[in-house]
């Protein structure tokens, strides 16, 4: 009797190890209701397992943080958990909050740059946004450049227009140097494969006649032939004559209305004013747009105006361009009066 009590008492232990171990199996999988279904919590660096834990729960998960805890501590994860933004909906197990903490599997916020868009309107997208950390808020544009890498002297045009995908919290300068690494390669690559005898010398001279072509462009089938044009202008040294640089060169003074005195006030800018390609982009292109100006189509046209539908009617000397822009204006008046 007295060896029975002895092996039931060192039994027992074991068994309540093992009935714990049991339960603990059986909750890890079980289904946990969310507070209004989801539910975002957001684990900072340098969390423990057992503040995460407390984490989740607080933020309306039906689990207790002894559950997470020790699924996490027992299965050699709780120190492998990573930092951010995570999201948990109804039906969730503990078991698959833990894989998800420790796959870093972070709910991601996007941000879209667009094609054409100036360095100021990013500048603004970037301070408005609130999943952001905003290192560059009220730094000059050379510092900004200088912490992300670029070695250029002037930001427009230096990022590549793409939607981003970030953690919240993430740096806008790390957004930003991913933008502009983007625009790096793909400009790169494109150069390299650019048609022979173009009258650029370089890529950044690529991605100013780009950044132009662009603005100008409103149906993207006339991209190569808009291309063709200021191709042509820059080979036997007419001036290109494009109303988007001198805007540019306007700055905030521009009202919407482009006067005659406008074209005629010289600015770094002004294409009407000054030969060749202006000292730096006007916006930031698209890749259908660096395509175009580095494989323009062949043509001999060398003007071009808009038809009113987007698209662009292209001449090749100045009588028949002259002839388009009455016909095609006269138009556009007629249809608005």
């Amino acid at each position: 009797m007295k060896k029975r009590l002895i092996l039931l008492a060192l039994m027992l232990p074991v068994l309540v190890i093992a009935a714990a171990a049991a339960s603990l199996v059986w909750l890890i999988d079980q289904p946990l209701t969310v507070a209004n279904e989801r539910v975002e919590v957001q684990i900072p660096r340098g969390a423990s397992m057992r503040q995460a834990a407390n984490a989740v729960a607080d933020a309306g998960v039906s689990v207790s943080p002894s559950t997470l805890y020790w699924f996490a501590r027992v299965g050699g994860h709780a120190n492998r958990i990573k930092a951010g933004s995570y999201a948990f909906e109804n039906g969730v197990s503990p078991r698959q909050i833990v894989e998800k903490l420790v796959r870093g599997d972070v709910l991601l916020q996007s941000l879209a740059l667009i094609e054409g868009w100036s360095f100021r309107q990013v500048r603004a997208l970037l301070d408005g946004h609130a999943d952001l950390a905003h290192d560059s808020k009220g730094m000059d544009e050379g510092e900004l450049l200088r912490q992300i890498g670029a070695s250029e002297a002037h930001p427009e045009g230096l990022f590549f227009p793409d939607t981003y995908h970030f953690e919240r919290g993430t740096s806008d300068l790390d957004l930003l140097r991913q933008a502009y690494g983007q625009m790096q390669s793909r400009l790169n690559d494109l150069w390299s494969k650019r048609a022979e005898g173009l009258p650029l010398k370089s890529p950044y001279e690529a991605l100013i006649l780009a950044s132009i072509i662009e603005k100008e462009t409103g149906q993207g089938a006339d991209r190569p032939l808009i291309s063709s044009v200021f191709i042509n202008r820059l080979r036997v040294g007419m001036l290109l004559q494009t109303d988007p640089t001198v805007i540019y060169g306007m700055g905030e003074k521009f009202d919407g209305n482009l006067r005659r005195r406008d074209l005629e006030t010289d600015t770094p800018y002004n294409t009407y004013t000054r030969a060749g390609l202006p000292p730096t982009p006007i916006a930031m292109p698209g890749g259908a747009a660096i395509e175009a100006a580095l494989n323009p189509a062949e043509s001999d046209f060398y003007y071009f105006v808009a038809r009113g539908d987007g698209s662009s009617e292209f001449s090749k000397n100045l009588a028949q361009h002259n002839r388009a822009v009455r016909e095609f204006q006269l138009s556009q008046k007629r249809k608005g009066s």
